[in-house]
């Protein structure tokens, strides 16, 4: 199967990429039989449908990439050294996890990944999506001078294991304002912040590896990690997608993608 797939615009292409890491759903046979039956009965930490939120992206120009494989094969926002992201006391976990977000074990007894397989899954699965992100964001930033990278996500309105209050809405993040310019943040915070939906910048998520790894300001690569709540698009269960909340969302969405290519301008 394929491991991530590139959705082209329709419309005159524009200095932006939106990613999707966290949208797969596969897992190779070899790895589900070495996972708990409890995971594999419903693949939680999925960022569920946010691929379909962005569905407007190729009628702006925008380019995708939608990544197939399910982040239990191999997180792409996470630091191929395992170097940690946030060192304030949350479950961390790594380019392959082993736990879930809240501390439960991911696979069976004596059946975790090697040194090894984590090492032919970052080969396998991370660096070609990683290769290719990079090679849209550079076609792209030779073409038109700069480029901005939305990378999207979506998560539980609360997760025990990295804070017990529910999470906002909304989380814009940039690495506290290193991966983007002053004019791009404050475009996005405007047009977040003045929704109907809670706000917040840079907390309790500031960007993953990607918005990290990829933001060179100084080179023209801007980049900005938009995280959700999946109730803003999910009835309150969180496992079924609701057209309602959906259609307003996308409408939130199209207006912040449309602001930030005026800003690009």
């Amino acid at each position: 199967m394929e491991i991530f797939h590139i959705i082209n615009p329709t419309a005159p292409v524009v200095p932006m990429v939106i990613s999707c890491p966290h949208v797969g759903t596969y897992i190779p046979d070899s790895i589900q039989a070495k996972l708990t039956p409890t995971v594999l009965s419903h693949l939680d930490d999925t960022d569920w449908f946010v691929h379909q939120l962005y569905d407007f992206a190729p009628s702006l120009g925008i380019t995708t990439i939608v990544a197939t494989h399910h982040r239990w094969v191999v997180d792409l926002n996470r630091d191929p050294n395992n170097q940690a992201l946030y060192n304030d006391g949350r479950v961390i976990t790594g380019v392959v996890p082993t736990t879930d977000f809240n501390g439960n074990h991911l696979y069976q007894s004596n059946q975790a990944p090697s040194n090894d397989e984590i090492q032919e899954r970052i080969d396998q699965y991370f660096n070609p999506y990683h290769q290719r992100l990079e090679a849209l964001l550079q076609l792209l930033k030779n073409q038109f001078g700069h480029v901005l990278l939305l990378d999207a996500h979506a998560i539980r309105k609360q997760v025990l294991g990295i804070q017990s209050s529910p999470f906002p809405d909304l989380i814009l993040g940039n690495n506290d304002s290193q991966t983007s310019t002053l004019a791009l943040d404050i475009s996005a915070q405007a047009i977040l912040s003045s929704s109907d939906y809670s706000f917040s910048y840079n907390h309790p998520f500031k960007g993953g590896y990607i918005t990290r790894s990829f933001g060179q300001p100084s080179k023209g690569i801007y980049a900005l990690q938009l995280e959700m709540a999946k109730t803003n698009y999910m009835d309150d269960s969180e496992t079924i997608y609701d057209e309602a909340r959906a259609s307003k969302i996308k409408m939130l969405l199209k207006t912040l993608c449309v602001q930030l290519l005026e800003q690009l301008k």
